[in-house]
């Protein structure tokens, strides 16, 4: 371990780890678009002055974006080795999915800090734009085959020379943009935070010295290396295989596989993805750096004592082909990563329960159902309002699942829709539980949600969701929960897409709804082992009716959930027979 006594690396901890937050915070409230403002889909972080390697993380950031930022700092690192003129006020932005990125709506501002003239590391933003560009208002293009047909696609490009704006690039992205002065706004919070993350850490380099510092940064990746041994050390050696499947690609309606084979030896785990499908036609590929990303997000659900820096993946080795849809290389779609994220980072869970079924969780929904409204205001003003919506989580070893909550992804919120309906022309007409979403289990997963949403204006739909062919599953004999559901009001009646979870370009008349019902949770453990009580009170809240009640738990209740616990015994006894 680095030589720093504990106490002067508990303070530098948490002051670094302010700082992040400080940033985070910054952004979130100066913000133009409700996506970075209210669902916090963004983050900011410092990073290793020559490897990229994350260092400290706010803890309100998205984690996805831990992993995926080292290789976004070293994509700059690496632009910055080729062409040489690295300086005090310099600030790189990008969105390249390809270099680090995850899908082209987010875009990250990488700056260097100096000390006494030298590098002593890297601060980043990150955060996703409302629109840059492509086919479809807001990004998500279920049909597109290239990334061109995503939005426009930056490398690593200096936005500041020596603290000088480069007003062409600026000029470039509002060229490119259906909504310029929300995305103007997102650019001027992120520089916001990076100025009051410089100036933090400046004051932090004042009171301490680099010297100090750069032996703190050593000891907590030390740190989260030494406890992601253990934790591995902990699990039985042996090999672990787990897949799930995407219900298509948006282009063909064939299922892809998502397949993980996990060996654990001694104090290392090797996460070999060759089995999963080829490069995809349409936008569920995602990088190499992506797919790393995902899996540290999974295994912080299971090792939550690990901090969030790059040293707990040196125990790590990944086999990512870019043979498969989770290695895709340009020009290959990217939009709709985190559908594909979603699905490894269950795929990983799953594995690891087998490892140690203790730890055996149920899927969460596992899709974010990014849908995408757009219209014109009438003064002729466009408009873009992009937005993702909750479902529920597995029941696990010890609870039900969480009812309508966020995904395992991140800890980004579902944006309210108080804020929708005020910044954009639409109605939530519903916003709700789904009754018999959750798998049944005896700790059932959580119910998913019921969105009906109404257009004030003209406006076209776009969805790019998934699990509405193959539900999310439930473990140790529990059910799985409810398909992913979405349908709009049509002439002909109410139509739903031919993809079931994918669509382009449905056009949607003033005082039309579309209505989106997201999945449940999956069950842990057999249903019949519920208490009946429990499933008589998940009756009278409306969670399970009581013919799902009687069929899937084996409880006889009336609709208003009276149990009947002569009824249920006798019930359960012939189930059982």
């Amino acid at each position: 371990m680095s030589d720093i006594d504990p106490v002067t690396l508990a303070v530098l901890k948490g002051r670094l780890e302010q700082i992040a937050d400080e940033m985070d915070a910054t952004l979130f409230r100066s913000a133009f678009n409700p996506i970075i403002a209210e669902a916090r889909d963004a983050c900011h972080g410092l990073y290793h002055a020559v490897t990229g390697d994350t260092l400290v993380q706010g803890a309100n950031g998205l984690p996805i974006f831990v992993g995926a930022m080292a290789f976004a700092v070293k994509a700059v690192i690496d632009k910055v080795a080729r062409d040489g003129g690295l300086e005090p006020g310099d600030t790189f932005l990008f969105n390249d999915p390809y270099q680090g990125g995850t899908h082209l709506n987010d875009f990250r501002l990488v700056r260097p800090i100096f000390r006494d003239g030298r590098l002593f590391c890297w601060l980043a933003s990150v955060g996703h734009w409302l629109d840059i560009g492509g086919n479809v208002p807001g990004g998500y293009n279920p049909k597109a085959t290239e990334s061109h047909q995503e939005g426009v696609r930056f490398p690593p490009v200096k936005l500041f020379t020596a603290g000088r704006l480069n007003q062409d690039i600026v000029d470039l992205l509002a060229a490119n943009s259906r909504v310029p002065m929300s995305n103007w706004g997102d650019l001027n919070g992120q520089l916001n935070a990076l100025d009051l993350g410089e100036r933090r850490l400046g004051a932090l380099l004042d009171d301490y010295g680099a010297a100090t510092l750069a032996t703190a940064f050593d000891a907590f990746s030390e740190r989260a290396e030494a406890l992601m041994r253990s934790a591995i050390r902990a699990l039985p050696d042996g090999r672990y295989a787990f897949e799930d499947v995407l219900d298509n690609d948006g282009i063909s309606d064939d299922l892809l596989t998502v397949a993980l084979d996990l060996t654990i030896e001694g104090d290392r785990m090797v996460l070999d993805f060759s089995r999963s499908s080829p490069p995809a036609q349409g936008p569920i590929n995602i990088s190499y750096a992506t797919t790393v990303a995902a899996c540290y997000v999974a295994l912080k659900h299971v090792f939550t004592d690990v901090p969030a820096n790059a040293g707990c993946l040196r125990p790590i080795g990944f086999v990512i082909p870019d043979t498969t849809l989770l290695g895709a290389t340009a020009p290959k779609p990217m939009a709709g990563y985190t559908e594909t994220i979603l699905r490894l980072i269950g795929v990983m869970l799953g594995a690891l329960a087998k490892a140690d079924p203790a730890r055996a969780t149920a899927a969460p929904f596992g899709t974010i159902n990014a849908l995408s409204f757009s219209g014109h205001r009438g003064n002729g003003q466009r408009w873009v309002m992009f937005s993702f919506f909750g479902g529920g989580l597995g029941g696990n070893p010890e609870s039900d699942g969480l009812n309508h909550a966020n995904n395992p992804i991140s800890t980004a919120t579902i944006p309210p829709a108080e804020i929708l309906e005020a910044s954009y022309p639409v109605l939530f007409r519903q916003w709700a539980l789904r009754p018999d979403s959750a798998g049944a289990g005896r700790h059932r997963g959580g119910l998913g949600a019921v969105y009906e949403i109404e257009a004030l204006s003209d406006a076209e739909v776009f969805l790019l969701g998934e699990r509405g062919k193959v539900a999310p599953f439930g473990v140790a004999g529990g059910g799985p929960a409810a398909l992913n559901r979405f349908s709009w009001e049509s002439e002909q009646g109410r139509s739903s897409p031919p993809l079931v979870s994918k669509v382009t370009g449905v056009p949607v008349p003033a005082g039309r709804a579309v209505r989106l019902e997201t999945p449940g949770g999956g069950g842990w453990g057999d249903p019949r082992l519920r208490d009946p009580e429990l499933v008589a009170r998940d009756v009278r809240l409306g969670y399970v009716g009581a013919e799902a009640a009687r069929a899937a738990y084996g409880v006889v209740a009336t609709e208003a959930g009276h149990l009947d616990p002569a009824a249920t015994a006798a019930l359960r006894k012939g189930q059982a027979a």
